[in-house]
């Protein structure tokens, strides 16, 4: 299996089919890990703001996995602050739809709390509260360091045995015709910048 790209995404899909107990599994990244758009990402980690449990479920699981499983099992820190976060609502609309998805995401553990303008900007005092109707807080989320997280994540990937290579610029995916599965073509692979063929295993 080849994953393409050394950011958050990337390591975070090669960590975890390393855990799951893929084999050969291998990384190509261009330059360095994180160069691409994640060391400039901003890191949220909320939990709150969807109507779907399982997006929840992967929320609440990828809190856990940064704050606590990574760390454990690499001894990395990601730079994980539960600093809290607030979502606001300055309309009525808005403020319709957040006590739906707060309602929800009680329902399945997750700590948010309706708080009043007033609240908001005393928790946040740079905030301008006159456009303000509710805030919706969940004291436990936060942030985490993008660069820290996807170091951490690539220590546990190869802690499974994924092989990560630096400096390899994927330039095209190689293809061929499946009459198996029904789609017109199959990738068996891809190519690198130095024109070398990295096939998969048939």
């Amino acid at each position: 299996v080849v994953v393409v790209g050394g950011g958050i995404i990337g390591t975070s899909v090669a960590y975890h089919l390393g855990k799951l107990g893929v084999s050969n599994v291998l990384l190509l990244e261009r330059d360095q890990l994180t160069s691409g758009t994640t060391w400039h990402a901003a890191g949220l980690m909320t939990t709150f703001g969807s109507l779907s449990s399982a997006s929840i479920d992967m929320r609440l699981y990828t809190k856990e996995l940064y704050s606590a499983i990574l760390p454990h099992e690499t001894g990395l820190e990601t730079g994980f602050m539960d600093v809290g976060f607030i979502e606001l609502a300055c309309d009525s609309d808005r403020l319709h739809y957040f006590r739906r998805v707060a309602a929800f995401n009680r329902f399945l553990g997750i700590d948010v709390q309706e708080i009043s303008a007033n609240d908001v900007q005393e928790k946040f005092p740079l905030t301008t509260k006159d456009d303000i109707l509710a805030g919706f807080y969940v004291p436990d989320d936060g942030r985490v360091n993008p660069t820290d997280a996807t170091m951490a994540l690539a220590k546990g990937a190869r802690q499974y045995g994924v092989n990560i290579m630096e400096g390899q610029q994927v330039v095209g995916v190689t293809t061929t015709k499946s009459t198996e599965t029904g789609y017109p073509r199959k990738v068996t692979g891809v190519t690198v910048k130095n024109s070398a063929n990295l096939e998969s295993s048939p």
